[in-house]
């Protein structure tokens, strides 16, 4: 057993019915070249019937604050095999996934579900795959997926993701005093942090709090249609894009590739929000999480967040991207400062109320920020299942009351996969966010056509 981590146990208390906390992602994979006509009946058979053991954390149940071993494990509960209707398009596809990751998983066994979908045009197939996120963060994800499938075209397995091992999850077995033990580490750990954390609250009450322009409080998020009170009806969209285009764009402006991407979603919100006649006059602010995991573990949570300004109020696409950079850059700058234990304990202090606010609902119309913007890095090699190769991998997120959208991005091989996640009934036309940002990305490429070298965004 292991305990429950304080994130993880934030995003179990997170969980109404309204408000699943559970995260997904739809996998596209290419049928074989002279697969036969039931390919993927027989992957669904032979899964079945190998009866494979399910390894951590497929098979961690919730015991009290512990998670512990499924004794009862019964794959029904977790598998699904369905066949979209014909003509079996995208769009079928999009609104059977929105429709199950509306629906909340079963806290009395372990917390996941596998979709197998065939039927879809272009001969491929579909695997949705959802886990609450007290299991895992998108990087623990990420590896997950990375673990389960192959690099070669040619291997054959039929080891599910569930059963994939990994034996750097050993660990010796428990003697009576381990979990006291952890707690006390835990606490140990804890302590030691005190004398840099509270240098650093010090300096953000003090320097940066209402004195500099690029520090980003949990007050300045303005009212938004996306902050409204959500039903738990989804609707989940999803486009590929060529990650070259961001790349260049950052080289060019001496900027990353996440600030790219922050600006891009920043002009698509900002277009889609003058579309609906609500622009809000100060600028949307993102929560941004970002990774602590220094290992290359693939369970818990291990992130924190930043709150990013994405510059809304602002025409200038450049401007945006200003306001953007150095926003961020305050953050990672205050983050540079501290160890992953430090970070957690200033986060949960900082954004405590804003927590307790998310859990309570006490102040419905003060949020910390508007929405989550999350950018996870994804494999960078092809990777394949029994010969059928990965074609796409689109993350499909959580969304909180008060935050009716999210924008989830992951890279795979030479493209960014994005996937919105939105509530149904409190946002219209939301897919339409895929071409706003198709258009934004083509205005800094116009911007930057003719630079060679990087340049200054404000020259």
């Amino acid at each position: 057993m292991r305990p429950l981590s304080p994130i993880d146990f934030i995003f179990l208390s997170l969980e109404k019915r309204q408000q699943p906390m559970h995260v997904g992602g739809l996998f596209l994979f290419k049928l074989p070249e002279n697969a036969p006509a039931d390919f993927v009946h027989q992957l669904v058979e032979d899964i079945r019937n190998s009866r494979a053991v399910p390894v951590a954390p497929f098979n961690q149940v919730l015991n009290g604050i512990f998670w512990g071993e499924d004794e009862e494990f019964d794959l029904d509960q977790h598998f699904r095999h369905i066949s979209l209707p014909r003509p079996g398009r995208i769009r079928e596809l999009l609104i059977y996934v929105s429709q199950e990751h509306s629906a909340l998983i079963d806290r009395a066994k372990p917390l996941w579900e596998c979709h197998i979908i065939e039927g879809i045009e272009g001969n491929r197939f579909a695997m949705f795959f959802k886990m609450h996120h007290a299991m895992v963060d998108g990087v623990a994800g990420m590896r997950l997926l990375e673990k389960s499938l192959s690099h070669s075209p040619t291997e054959n397995s039929i080891v599910p993701p569930w059963a994939v091992k990994n034996n750097k999850l050993k660990r010796p077995k428990a003697n009576p005093l381990s979990k006291t033990a952890k707690l006390v580490r835990v606490l140990t750990e804890q302590i030691q942090t005190v004398p840099n954390l509270s240098r650093e609250l010090m300096n953000t009450v003090f320097q940066e709090m209402g004195k500099n322009p690029d520090y980003v409080s949990t007050f300045q998020a303005p009212q938004c249609i996306i902050n409204q009170p959500i039903s738990a009806s989804r609707r989940f969209a999803a486009q590929s894009y060529d990650l070259a285009r961001f790349r260049n764009v950052a080289k060019k402006l001496g900027v990353t590739i996440n600030d790219v991407v922050l600006a891009v979603c920043s002009g698509a919100l900002r277009s889609y929000l003058i579309a609906q006649r609500a622009l809000p006059k100060k600028p949307l602010i993102a929560m941004v999480p970002i990774s602590l995991r220094t290992d290359d573990s693939h369970s818990g949570n291990q992130i924190s967040m930043i709150l990013a300004n994405l510059g809304t109020h602002k025409g200038d696409p450049l401007e945006r991207l200003e306001i953007i950079k150095r926003s961020v850059l305050n953050a990672k700058n205050r983050f540079g400062r501290m160890k992953p234990s430090e970070i957690l304990g200033y986060s949960g202090l900082v954004y405590s109320m804003a927590g307790l606010n998310l859990i309570s609902g006490a102040l419905p119309r003060h949020q910390a920020f508007n929405l989550v913007i999350s950018n996870v890095p994804g494999p960078r090699e092809p990777l394949y299942w029994n010969g059928a190769q990965l074609d796409a991998l689109y993350p499909a997120s959580v969304l909180m009351d008060g935050q009716a959208l999210n924008i989830t991005l992951t890279s795979y091989m030479d493209k960014l996969e994005v996937g919105i996640t939105a509530c149904r009934r409190t946002l219209p036309r939301v897919q339409s966010l895929l071409a706003l940002l198709e258009e934004e990305i083509q205005t800094f490429e116009h911007l930057t056509r003719f630079m060679e070298q990087p340049a200054s965004i404000n020259s």
